[in-house]
């Protein structure tokens, strides 16, 4: 008998494997971490914990992070997240930054940022039964009434934004004409 062959049969060598490459489709499929959908509160709670483990430099770092952490984002997304927790980019060493949370803000920065959204966005602040109804520029009802509920008058159970509109729901009928007045004065550049 010769090698190869067994009993009349001619037998083949065993072929090696073929090596796989690292980047091969299948590996990327199988390997890559699930990630999945998650709600704003979720999110806004991953940002605030890789905040205070890691120097986010970057909306990209930011989005990165969050996708390690298994959740499917996009910058679009974390974009406005940053905007609406209100992160800020303070100086590091080297001309670099990194984003923070701020702190709790000081009620002159919160007024601060109630005037210039009432004096760049309002257009108008009208009252209709028991409402107070604020009209704004397209796209800018958020940031008013983020800042409306911001001030946390004792008269404004709390705001609903639309586009560019916004109620106002007073606590009782009798602070609808004190919430007005009180829009006003801060649309004219002064305090409530």
């Amino acid at each position: 008998m010769t090698v190869g062959q067994a009993d009349g049969v001619r037998l083949r060598p065993a072929r090696e494997p073929k090596p796989r490459r690292a980047n091969d489709a299948h590996d990327a499929k199988h390997t890559a971490p699930r990630r999945r959908e998650a709600t704003r509160a979720e999110r806004e709670r991953r940002i605030r914990e890789i905040l205070g483990r890691h120097a986010v430099e970057t909306q990209d770092d930011l989005v990165g992070r969050l996708r390690e952490a298994g959740l499917a984002v996009t910058q679009a997304t974390v974009s406005r997240d940053i905007k609406r927790l209100g992160l800020v980019k303070v100086p590091l060493s080297g001309g670099r930054s990194q984003y923070v949370a701020p702190e709790r803000p000081s009620p002159a920065d919160v007024l601060r940022r109630l005037q210039h959204a009432a004096t760049e966005y309002v257009l108008s602040v009208d009252t209709g039964e028991d409402l107070v109804v604020v009209h704004t520029l397209t796209g800018r009802a958020n940031a008013v009434a983020a800042a409306i509920d911001e001030m946390q008058w004792p008269d404004a159970v709390g705001t609903i934004a639309g586009d560019d509109t916004i109620l106002i729901v007073p606590r009782r009928r009798a602070g609808r004409g004190r919430l007005l007045g009180m829009l006003r004065r801060v649309m004219d550049g002064g305090i409530p």
